[in-house]
């Protein structure tokens, strides 16, 4: 569990988490939600104790939506609150802003700049580098996607809008990562990936190389229950339908790259189906090789000659196209994003 606990929501900005009371989340019906405001912060900030949120409220560091209980006809407006007693209402918002000295460290240097490649009033694509986290967690808390956009967009932080992710993608995959610029457009884009009415198509570059011009895997995908790594998925026939179509783009002598359409969004669903079919993604330490290549890069132990064997320093997938349908115009968008120079100059030496 990191510095914020479980509900940390990595989208927002490091100094602030915002709350929301849900009632189907706490067993109850809607009209029988009256929960008061520090019991409601034990539940979500796990890493302080009671005395300690009570302090928090009653040194100014809360703010709550007007529209509670105590005050039915609130504006939803944010309101600072100095009573942890203060009963919340379901729909209430808290938003918790964390003292200088338990925020987390700021990055050394500048933040580096985005490379947007489609922006409109709700929405900004931006194409992702290769080892970037999208957010912070675990040993990466600095110079992350979403802080980027963070840091590009200081007046929506400064209203309290801070930009949110979409949907994510792999420390190592590099590609487009959608944003909503501001709150109010996240449910309806985070819902078009729900629903599968995303068009999704990646560029891998794998080993060995197809006989066929194109092909369609459907393979069920649970979790890999044989493996240490707790997060490894397989194909395995009490598993969840997944679809993944894919087409040669390229044949080199030992290595193809592909281009590859999701049907469906289960965890390392292209990993897994391109190595169930004898293809697995180059650089990939989980599925193309022994998982101890994963375990060892974990722990900081990848030796010269494991380097050599992965061949590339990450896995070679890239987010090529989305295609979506923007909340402000209703129109179907298609953003692009071209094959990035570590893929394109492995493939240019084979």
């Amino acid at each position: 569990m990191g510095l914020f606990g479980r509900d940390r929501d990595l989208n927002q900005a490091p100094d602030r988490v915002e709350l929301c009371v849900d009632a189907s989340a706490m067993g109850l019906k809607v009209d029988d939600v009256h929960v008061r405001l520090d019991n409601f912060l034990q539940q979500h900030l796990s890493w302080r104790s009671r005395s300690s949120i009570q302090r928090l409220v009653k040194d100014g560091w809360l703010y709550v939506d007007a529209a509670t209980p105590d005050h039915p006809h609130g504006c939803g407006e944010l309101q600072q609150e100095i009573r942890p007693g203060r009963k919340l209402k379901h729909g209430s918002r808290v938003v918790v802003i964390i003292p200088p000295e338990l925020r987390l460290p700021a990055p050394e240097g500048e933040t580096g700049e985005v490379t947007v490649i489609y922006e409109d009033e709700a929405c900004i694509a931006v194409d992702k580098p290769p080892l970037m986290p999208v957010h912070p967690s675990g040993r990466h808390v600095n110079d992350t996607l979403i802080q980027r956009v963070h840091a590009r967009h200081p007046e929506l932080l400064e209203r309290g809008r801070a930009p949110r992710l979409c949907h994510r993608l792999d420390r190592e995959t590099s590609g487009i990562v959608l944003v909503a610029k501001e709150p109010r457009f996240h449910p309806e884009l985070s819902r078009q990936f729900e629903d599968r009415e995303v068009e999704k198509e990646y560029l891998a570059v794998v080993r060995g190389v197809p006989i066929e011009d194109r092909g369609r895997i459907e393979l069920p995908l649970g979790p890999a229950r044989a493996s240490a790594v707790r997060l490894k998925m397989a194909v395995q026939a009490d598993g969840m339908p997944s679809r993944t179509d894919w087409n040669t783009v390229e044949r080199h002598v030992n290595h193809a790259l592909l281009a590859v359409r999701l049907y469906t969004g289960r965890q390392h669903q292209i990993r897994v189906h391109l190595a169930a079919i004898g293809h697995p993604i180059v650089g990939d330490k989980l599925y193309a090789y022994d998982e101890s290549y994963f375990q060892r890069s974990v722990a900081g132990e990848l030796t010269a000659k494991d380097w050599a064997a992965l061949e590339l320093p990450r896995q070679a997938l890239h987010n090529h196209r989305l295609v979506f349908t923007s909340p402000v115009t209703s129109e179907r968008v298609e953003v692009v994003a071209p094959l990035p120079a570590d893929l394109a100059g492995f493939l240019e030496a084979r």
